[in-house]
């Protein structure tokens, strides 16, 4: 590691956290823990966290809504524990922007082996800035100002932003080559569920890809849609 990344250990069990980070801090990692959704927000805002390792089953607010609430505001990866191993468990985890997931009981080296992949891949996108914080993102020859919400074509062409697509292409934005399922873009662009007929994300990925170029927003089959710009650069 070039630097010591940070990790947050959310659980209610205070027997794992300290587990956890006992043996985090051996293989070289600082480690702050939280025992709830408010203390993780606390320590969230004081301080600069490179990856959370979330329970699901939490007093109050459970890991699924606290990471569904991290992901409208925050790239920072989530790897969830939860003593529920089931199929549907793990795809609602990754459907709210969990970046990976591991059952109860696990063994500590293979949750540091999934940190270590985790931590390689997002720390490998070229600029993890958040978008909305920023007042220009450039990609492949455009740029969108995030403030006046256009985007300026390679040949200097001003292009204007409904709010729903520039809200749908900050998400893209935001986690670039990772493909992004229907209902998590309803859910953080519009703030509501997906239900069968509802076209809404599919309507503005169309808009998108006509006002900027097919090859930069990817239909994963199965899965979603895949921002593949490589050079995104927020300023």
């Amino acid at each position: 590691m070039s630097k010591q990344d940070h990790l947050l250990v959310v659980d209610d069990d205070a027997e794992i956290r300290q587990l956890l980070s006992d043996y985090l801090r051996e293989a070289g990692y600082q480690v702050s823990t939280a025992a709830d959704g408010k203390e993780m927000q606390r320590r969230l805002e004081l301080q600069v966290i490179d990856l959370i390792v979330l329970d699901l089953m939490l007093p109050g607010e459970d890991g699924l809504s606290l990471c569904r609430d991290l992901r409208a505001t925050s790239n920072t990866p989530v790897i969830m524990l939860t003593a529920r191993g089931t199929l549907i468990d793990r795809i609602v985890g990754l459907e709210m922007g969990a970046d990976d997931y591991l059952p109860k009981p696990f063994d500590p080296r293979e949750l540091l082996v999934r940190i270590k992949v985790v931590l390689r891949r997002v720390q490998s996108f070229p600029d993890r800035a958040r978008v909305d914080e920023v007042g220009c993102v450039r990609f492949a020859g455009w740029q969108l100002d995030t403030r006046a919400r256009h985007l300026l074509s390679p040949e200097g062409v001003v292009i204007s932003l409904g709010n729903s697509d520039f809200r749908v292409l900050r998400l893209l934005l935001q986690h670039p080559n990772r493909p992004l399922s229907r209902e998590f873009l309803l859910n953080h662009a519009f703030d509501k569920d997906s239900t069968p007929f509802d076209r809404s994300i599919d309507v503005c990925i169309s808009r998108l890809r006509q006002q900027l170029a097919p090859h930069l927003i990817k239909t994963v089959r199965n899965e979603g849609y895949m921002f593949t710009a490589t050079d995104v650069v927020a300023e």
